[in-house]
């Protein structure tokens, strides 16, 4: 009985791994493909172009024509900088919170967590005046600095670790005369690495695929973001499905490598209790 519950256990397993890879195969399988051929039906096994001569012809035709290489540095730069300031302010939010005792902590605390639920749509509208005002249209800065200053998941995932590092680590510091800041670069920045590395790559996904902000702000093509970069493939009549697809390829195997990367350090990050001995 219990062989056969195993059995049934892997075979929902299976199949659901099957059903979330199913779309990421369907794409990269058809980035090889004609645009006549990727709706035919029945379609075919083998993609037209693949193990041809012309095998990366799309790939060729996203990367030279449509410039996809230049917007892919311009994602990670506004991504990788975002999280970076991210990782930064969060973790001195957090260590603030956890280590710093101060009138109305929980308060704010509690109204720094209620921003969760607040959807970006309800904001942006007076975000984009206030940029607007400031003349920091058709720049990065919208694009960065917004998501630098405001992390609460960041904060509250740095808080709960400060929290369970041991009291006597902060009492050694100040016996030696260390002010906060000292305290936090010195002995509590270097512990979290796990929490920084899990923090960067959820803040850099977050930007790299965000599409409404760079569409309100950004207006001139040297520009433009990868995402952007993939509307240029379809129009309100008509798309380009094989450079599209092409390009969603293209557009994921950055965050792919930095997952990969990082990988061991977000494992840690996500199954630690956060008690250092």
């Amino acid at each position: 009985m219990k062989k056969i519950k195993n059995s049934l256990i892997y075979i929902l397993l299976s199949l659901a791994a099957i059903s979330m890879l199913f779309p990421f195969m369907w794409m990269l399988m058809n980035s090889f493909n004609t645009e006549s051929s990727i709706f035919k039906v029945p379609p075919n096994l083998i993609p037209d172009l693949l193990f041809t001569p012309r095998m990366f012809e799309n790939y060729q035709q996203v990367l030279g024509t449509f410039h996809f290489g230049r917007y892919t540095l311009n994602s990670f730069m506004v991504a990788g900088t975002s999280a970076m300031g991210q990782v930064l302010t969060c973790s001195l939010a957090g260590f603030t919170f956890a280590m710093m005792k101060f009138r109305g902590r929980n308060v704010l605390f509690a109204l720094l967590l209620g921003t969760m639920m607040i959807p970006v749509q309800v904001t942006i509208i007076p975000e984009f005046i206030l940029m607007m005002k400031i003349n920091w249209l058709d720049t990065y800065l919208p694009l960065i600095v917004p998501s630098l200053l405001l992390g609460s998941f960041g904060t509250f995932m740095y808080k709960e670790f400060f929290e369970n590092v041991p009291s006597s680590l902060l009492d050694a510091g100040a016996v030696d005369g260390a002010g906060a800041f000292t305290i936090y670069f010195k002995l509590y920045l270097p512990q979290s690495q796990s929490q920084a590395a899990t923090l960067f790559i959820i803040a850099f996904m977050n930007n790299w695929n965000d599409l409404l902000r760079p569409i309100l702000y950004i207006s001139s093509e040297k520009l433009m973001t990868v995402t952007m970069a993939l509307t240029q493939f379809q129009s309100q009549y008509t798309a380009k499905w094989n450079l599209l697809l092409t390009g969603g390829v293209l557009s994921i195997l950055p965050l792919l490598a930095l997952y990969m990367f990082l990988q061991k350090y977000i494992i840690e990050g996500v199954s630690s209790t956060g008690t250092k001995g």
